[in-house]
């Protein structure tokens, strides 16, 4: 049996393109949009454009594509033509949202996003969530990666949330109980 050849990823970061266009556009100290990008698997797969959105964009973007009236905290848009023409995609981040949300779980701002951006990266990459064993694998491969960056596990219950009710990153084990 022949080993297989081990994939090589190309040196430095991918290549990310960041449009600001909320006033709330200030991101969490540290945030490494190109770092997260990479991490979750788009080394030389082509550029990802990263737009900021405020409410009224996120609510806008989120009726448009998805039918839904709020906003949502991550949508993905994979480049038509495909890496091959040199683009991965965009990723819209609801940056009011995320913050608000982080606030809310008891969650660091900078892994929150950490976490979006990972996972609207995985959805770039063609990894979904629609069924239930999608969704395990596309899970475990963001907690991986984060784990690789040094960021807890998103979907873990976080014991300072402060309003545990409405918390949305429940263990996945409380998800498999009720489903």
């Amino acid at each position: 049996m022949m080993p297989r050849a081990a994939r090589r990823r190309p040196d430095g970061p991918p290549a990310v393109e960041l449009q600001a266009a909320t006033r709330a556009a200030t991101l969490p100290r540290g945030a490494d949009l190109a770092g997260w990008v990479g991490a979750a698997g788009a080394h030389g797969r082509g550029t990802v454009t990263i737009r900021l959105v405020g409410w009224r964009e996120g609510r806008r973007l989120n009726q448009r594509f998805r039918g839904k009236t709020a906003a949502t905290n991550v949508l993905a848009f994979p480049a038509a033509a495909g890496p091959s023409a040199g683009e991965l995609g965009d990723l819209a981040i609801c940056l009011p949202l995320v913050l608000r949300e982080a606030r809310e779980q008891g969650k660091r701002p900078l892994a929150h996003l950490a976490h979006l951006v990972v996972h609207g990266t995985l959805h770039l990459l063609g990894h979904d969530h629609d069924r239930p064993a999608a969704a395990r694998k596309m899970e475990g491969r963001e907690v991986r990666i984060l784990r690789r960056l040094g960021f807890p596990d998103p979907y873990r219950a976080q014991p300072a949330a402060r309003n545990p009710a409405r918390n949305p990153a429940r263990s996945r084990a409380s998800r498999q109980q009720k489903a």
